[in-house]
């Protein structure tokens, strides 16, 4: 099983390499106004892509020094080997991010990191994975379904069912990325929680989800929390949020059809249900 895994992810990575084209942010030099206490164990932000790891990732970026952020690489599966100091030089941990599905060698070396999994409504998700492969931020072989040559009705069904050899489907995605991971020691954020979260930093509620965040990460949760998030959560920071793409494609609708709904719970029945949407 192990090897088919990695033979069909192998495959994908042959075919499918895509290249992410995002302007760069400035929250190192944000970070230096705010006093860092330093790591004591590693963290990984782990999330199924397109499920606002940016947004995770530059809150956390804020209670954090830099020099114990990892960014030689954004941690995946294919480059997993290169990158498997950020988990286990316990001299030297660091907050690093990425999508890493689950398997034998990710379980192993994220035994003693504070694992942290981002996920998202799959109905809101396709939507989002539509528009970010439509974007010319994002530079794949999919360029000839862009700028409205592929009818939106298809191609919402390919963020949901694939495209062979090209794009794994939505259940693969949410099974390998997600659902494995359940049940284990990472903690399991929403991302509707997390944007309803910062929209409400007054709310007591707020304080107790980033308390709460910030606990599991070993990270003391300071008085000025609330700054930090603010300045990390920052929309204009994020080279792939909604409103930052370079998208020349108004047909892709806010909500996801009636349709596309039934479908998605076609293709992975239970789902939602399982990540705790009703």
């Amino acid at each position: 099983m192990r090897r088919a895994l990695a033979r069909r992810f192998n495959l994908y990575r042959k075919s499918f390499m895509p290249r992410i084209i995002a302007k760069p942010d400035n929250l190192d030099d944000k970070n230096s106004n705010f006093s860092q206490e330093r790591l004591k164990l590693s963290v990984f932000l782990n999330s199924v892509p397109k499920s606002g790891t940016h947004l995770l990732k530059n809150i956390m970026r804020m209670f954090v020094p830099v020099n114990q952020q990892h960014k030689d690489d954004f941690i995946q599966f294919p480059n997993l080997k290169e990158n498997r100091h950020a988990f286990l030089d316990k001299k030297n941990p660091v907050l690093s991010w990425g999508h890493l599905l689950f398997a034998d060698t990710p379980s192993l070396l994220l035994k003693d990191v504070k694992h942290v999994l981002l996920v998202r409504d799959p109905y809101d998700w396709v939507l989002a994975r539509a528009r970010f492969f439509l974007s010319e931020n994002f530079q794949a072989n999919l360029n000839h379904l862009k700028s409205g040559r592929a009818p939106m009705d298809d191609f919402l069904n390919m963020m949901i069912f694939g495209i062979y050899n090209k794009v794994p489907t939505m259940e693969e995605i949410y099974t390998n990325n997600a659902v494995s991971w359940m049940g284990t020691s990472a903690k399991v954020l929403k991302y509707e929680d997390l944007v309803s979260h910062v929209k409400n930093l007054e709310a007591a509620s707020s304080e107790v989800f980033f308390k709460d965040l910030l606990k599991h990460c070993g990270i003391k949760f300071p008085e000025d929390w609330k700054e930090r998030v603010k300045i990390g959560a920052d929309r204009s920071q994020s080279g792939t949020a909604r409103e930052n793409l370079d998208l020349d494609n108004p047909d892709i609708p806010n909500e996801l059809p009636e349709t596309q709904k039934r479908l998605v719970d076609y293709a992975a029945p239970g789902l939602r249900q399982l990540l705790g949407y009703n």
